[in-house]
C-alpha cells in the first residue's frame, strides 16, 4: 500500500524546507504557513497596499539565486518567527512580519543574490494566500518512484528537497504513475485532493540542496528521458483534515 513518507512546508517562498510530522489541511488552501511569505525584489512589480497572489517573476528564487535552495527552515507559529539556516550565510532568527526584523533579514540574504540580478528588497505576504507559483491554492505531491527513475537516468542521487514538494509517497508506485490521476480525486489520510496537472519545472531544480550550487541539470534530464520537464503534481484540496507520515493513499 502507497504511504505518506515526507511531509514539508516552506514558510518563506524559495527560502528554505521544513519537514513536518503531520500537518491540518483546509480545503482550498495551500498547507498551514507554506509560502506565507516571499521576498520581493527591486525588479517587482507590487502593491503592498493591496496584497494578493503575484506571479514568481516577482520575488527572489532559486532560480535565479541557487544558493537560496540550501536554506532549511524552523517555524515558530506561537511566536509568529522563522529560523533560517544556510551552509554560507549561518543561521537567522526573526519575525517576517516585524519591519525591524525584515532589514534584518535582507541583510542576511542579499549576499546569497547574484549581484548581476534583481536583488531582495521586503518580503511580501497577502491574506490567507499561499504564494506558489500557481494562482491556484494548490498542495504538491510527489513519487519517490520517479524521483528514483530520474535519478537513475541522471547518474545522481537526487534530493527531493530540490522539487520542494509538499506531500511524498514511498516507493509502492511505478514510476510516473502518478501521472494517471491528473484529473481524478484521490484520499491521504483525512483528506481528498482533485489532482489538477503536472509540475512544470524550473532552473531552481538544478541546485543541490546540500550546497546551494549547480550540479546536474535536471530539465535537460527530464526531456531528453522523457520528453517534457514535469515532475509532480498539483493538487487542490477538497475537505479539511489532518495528513501524517505514514497515512494511505487511495485512488478510489
Amino acid at each position: 500500500m502507497t504511504r505518506v513518507t515526507d511531509l514539508w512546508r516552506h514558510p518563506i517562498k524559495s527560502h528554505g524546507t521544513e519537514r513536518l510530522e503531520s500537518t491540518t489541511v483546509v480545503k482550498g488552501h495551500g498547507l498551514p504557513w507554506d509560502r506565507r511569505w516571499a521576498v520581493a525584489h527591486d525588479a517587482a512589480k507590487l502593491d503592498h497596499n493591496a496584497p494578493q497572489w503575484a506571479r514568481c517573476s516577482n520575488f527572489s528564487r532559486g532560480a535565479k539565486a541557487p544558493a537560496l535552495m540550501a536554506i532549511s527552515a524552523t517555524s515558530d507559529i506561537e511566536n509568529g518567527k522563522v529560523t533560517l539556516t544556510q551552509p554560507d550565510a549561518g543561521s537567522i532568527t526573526f519575525d517576517p512580519d516585524n519591519p525591524a526584523d525584515e532589514a534584518r533579514f535582507i541583510n542576511w540574504v542579499t549576499p546569497l543574490c547574484p549581484p548581476d540580478r534583481a536583488q531582495p528588497t521586503s518580503i511580501y505576504s497577502a491574506p490567507d494566500t499561499s504564494l506558489t507559483d500557481s494562482s491556484m491554492q494548490s498542495i504538491s505531491i510527489g513519487s519517490h518512484s520517479s524521483l528514483r527513475a530520474l535519478s537513475q537516468k541522471a547518474g545522481h542521487d537526487l534530493s527531493p528537497l530540490r522539487f520542494r514538494i509538499n506531500i511524498w509517497l514511498d516507493d509502492d508506485l511505478a514510476p510516473w504513475q502518478e501521472f494517471e490521476w491528473i484529473g481524478k480525486t484521490i484520499h491521504i489520510g483525512d483528506v481528498a485532493f482533485q489532482i489538477v496537472k503536472p509540475i512544470e519545472r524550473c532552473n531552481a531544480t538544478k541546485a543541490n540542496p546540500d550546497t546551494g550550487r549547480v550540479d546536474v541539470d535536471t530539465l535537460a534530464v527530464l526531456n531528453e528521458g522523457w520528453g517534457h520537464q514535469d515532475f509532480g503534481l498539483q493538487a487542490i484540496a477538497l475537505s479539511d483534515g489532518k495528513i501524517s507520515i505514514g497515512d494511505a493513499l487511495k485512488t478510489s
